[in-house]
């Protein structure tokens, strides 16, 4: 985080950037304020190429005037102790000239120092430290993100990344939850959880491949999640097989065939349509056991590469996710 925004905790953070550039990331807790709309934006990119900056300024000009007044009753709203703190891509033209108006205003001002630019490249090279991670795995339907969840009501930390990705990591993981962030605000928002985290502290992760649907890892970041102590949890298939029912057989059938047809070519033909026709028929566990095949297969050619790395192992089949978390909790403190 900006040195800046740790010192001043009762400013507001005011994104002056095109409304298209903070939908593609921005700092979390930032509020959209931009000096230009996305199509005002590009004809005033466009003029800079084109023709100078000189003609580009003033037609930034020509098309602020008129919402002078509006900024300043909207930054009043949003900050009624009148402290803003502001931001552009690289700390420039944008944030500054908000910053001039809203300090005719009687607002306390401060631009961030490199923009979002600047908070971009910060966010990358933190990404890559090394952190005290400790990974949950277990092949798919081993309820590991609800021991995630267990972990931290018990007061664990974790990082949950499937649900920072609103992704559940398989070809059924987009059902039911909301689109998906960009890799851009992805990284944004794993990088401020990890800021609240007490690095002399065990930090749990579940266990992930490079993808969460549309997200792809950070290749440091997930060498190391590659890297670190597994705790490997073991649940039998007639449980997982449950799970799996209870978690997804809300869904419609088109829901679910349209997520089982994703792993069509994995499947092969016969279990395909084996699975399809369970579908129809209802027979949601019949649809789970063939599902399980193919990701089990992919499971543990994955663990063979880090059979090395399994620091414990839990048979979890009979417990609740509570007790689950506690038996975890006492083996990491052996």
């Amino acid at each position: 985080m900006h040195p800046l925004l740790k010192a001043q905790t009762d400013f507001i953070l005011l994104d002056v950037r095109s409304p298209g550039e903070y939908f593609r990331g921005h700092i979390p807790g930032a509020i959209s304020f931009p000096l230009f709309t996305d199509e005002e934006r590009a004809k005033v990119g466009t003029l800079y190429k084109q023709t100078g900056k000189d003609a580009a300024v003033l037609e930034g000009l020509r098309i602020v005037g008129p919402k002078m007044a509006g900024f300043v009753e909207d930054a009043a709203r949003l900050s009624p102790n009148r402290k803003v703190n502001l931001h552009c891509w690289r700390g420039g033209m944008r944030s500054s000239s908000v910053a001039w108006l809203l300090q005719q205003a009687g607002f306390e001002t401060q631009v961030i120092k490199g923009g979002y630019k600047a908070y971009r490249t910060d966010v990358q090279r933190f990404l890559c430290k090394p952190f005290p991670f400790k990974v949950i795995t277990g092949p798919t339907g081993s309820r590991k993100t609800k021991i995630l969840h267990a972990l931290r009501d018990a007061g664990e930390q974790v990082i949950d990344l499937e649900g920072l990705a609103n992704h559940k990591g398989s070809a059924f993981g987009s059902l039911g939850m909301e689109s998906q962030p960009s890799i851009e605000h992805f990284e944004n928002l794993l990088h401020q959880q990890l800021l609240e985290m007490d690095f002399n502290r065990t930090i749990w992760i579940e266990d992930e491949s490079r993808k969460i649907g549309t997200i792809v890892l950070l290749e440091a970041f997930w060498r190391q999640v590659k890297s670190v102590p597994v705790v490997l949890v073991k649940l039998s298939v007639e449980e997982r097989v449950k799970f799996l029912v209870e978690e997804y057989g809300a869904f419609s059938k088109e829901e679910l065939r349209g997520s089982i047809l994703k792993i069509a070519k994995r499947l092969g033909g016969q279990n395909l349509n084996a699975a399809l026709e369970a579908l129809e028929s209802g027979d949601l566990g019949a649809v789970a056991a063939i599902s399980l095949h193919y990701y089990d297969k992919a499971y543990l050619f994955a663990l063979e590469t880090r059979h090395a790395q399994i620091e414990q192992q839990l048979v979890i089949d009979g417990l609740s996710h509570q007790q689950i978390a506690e038996k975890i909790i006492q083996l990491n403190q052996l």
